[in-house]
């Protein structure tokens, strides 16, 4: 009956795709207006950070099969990289944003290029080690990053000399980063470079075989997923004013990835899932702190045994629609 359920519920999403994601984004859109509370439109801001960074971590370990244990290392790269630029230099925050995409992109092509050829449990390890480099660094830098004292007074986005302080300006900031970072990840999937992926995740011997450069692709991949994490991590230093290496560690990088398995691997509307629902639960469950991480635990086990891709992964809309166009066309034709 569930799996009934759950499979018309996903045939209806599949047939009116587009007025769903215009729904979400309409709603989405008045969030701030619906709810306008300081503390729920920041709760609905830390919603959309963890989407962007839950979307980019998904395109590396969902779509190419790359699972990666230091992807707090990006974004916390792409923090101090604004907060740097922005405190002592006098960066807008566009300039900051960019700034931050390239030279995490940089860090993830150094990177990449040496570690993409190993495999497996050796490339986490590999990333793992990568993430408490660079939280050792931001901790004992300290002309740099100024150590566990952290960055504070770092400016809020401003735009045509128009302060954006405010947590509804701050929104939809990070809505704006939301839709490109979506735009861009359903233009990678969709494209040659997407069919690419998939088949470097499905057999990446036999994609070797046919003519693909599986290297060059995991490493474009790879970078891609650093610059979008840099730019979240760029939004939240100027979202927060102060950052120090303390949300930049590795359970921060076990967080992301629990977010992109559940919503599901490889799944653009699993991540948004995900991310939404792993953030906004703990804060639901505040007024039972005793029994909150117990709630969180309990709910990633039940998803790990019953549905280890996760709410969506393992399900592709376009295909469901095709399924369910030949399966009506199979049925005018028998009549």
């Amino acid at each position: 009956m569930v799996r009934k359920f759950f499979s018309g519920l996903l045939s209806g999403w599949a047939k009116y795709e587009k007025i769903v994601w215009i729904v979400a984004f309409v709603f989405a859109l008045v969030f701030p207006v619906l709810f306008s509370s300081p503390y729920i439109v920041n709760i609905g801001v830390l919603c959309l950070l963890y989407v962007v960074l839950s979307l980019s971590l998904n395109l590396i370990t969902g779509y190419m099969g790359i699972t990666t244990l230091g992807h707090a290392a990006f974004y916390g790269v792409g923090a101090y990289t604004a907060a740097i630029l922005s405190t002592r230099f006098g960066f807008n925050f566009l300039l900051t944003f960019l700034f931050a995409a390239i030279i995490t992109a940089v860090f993830g092509l150094l990177l990449g290029a040496p570690t993409l050829r190993v495999s497996g449990r050796y490339l986490s390890i590999v990333t793992l080690g990568f993430c408490e480099i660079c939280r050792i660094v931001e901790l004992n830098w300290m002309d740099l990053t100024r150590g566990p004292l952290g960055i504070p007074n770092i400016p809020a986005p401003e735009l045509f000399g128009i302060s954006m302080d405010e947590p509804f300006h701050k929104y939809y900031i990070a809505l704006v980063l939301v839709v490109l970072t979506v735009i861009i990840m359903s233009n990678i999937v969709n494209s040659r470079v997407g069919r690419g992926i998939g088949a470097i995740k499905g057999d990446e011997l036999a994609a070797g075989a046919m003519g693909i450069n599986t290297t060059n692709f995991k490493l474009m991949v790879f970078i891609v997923s650093a610059a979008i994490a840099g730019v979240a991590g760029a939004f939240y230093a100027h979202y927060m004013s102060f950052i120090d290496p303390t949300s930049f560690t590795f359970d921060q990088s076990v967080q992301i990835l629990s977010m992109t398995i559940l919503g599901g691997m490889g799944s653009i509307p699993g991540s948004i899932i995900g991310a939404i629902a792993l953030t906004a639960i703990p804060e639901l469950l505040r007024d039972f702190m005793e029994w909150r991480q117990i709630i969180y635990g309990v709910i990633l086990a039940v998803m790990v045994i019953f549905k280890p891709n996760g709410l969506l992964g393992g399900f592709n809309l376009k295909h469901i629609r095709q399924r369910d166009q030949f399966a009506k066309a199979k049925e005018v034709a028998a009549k």
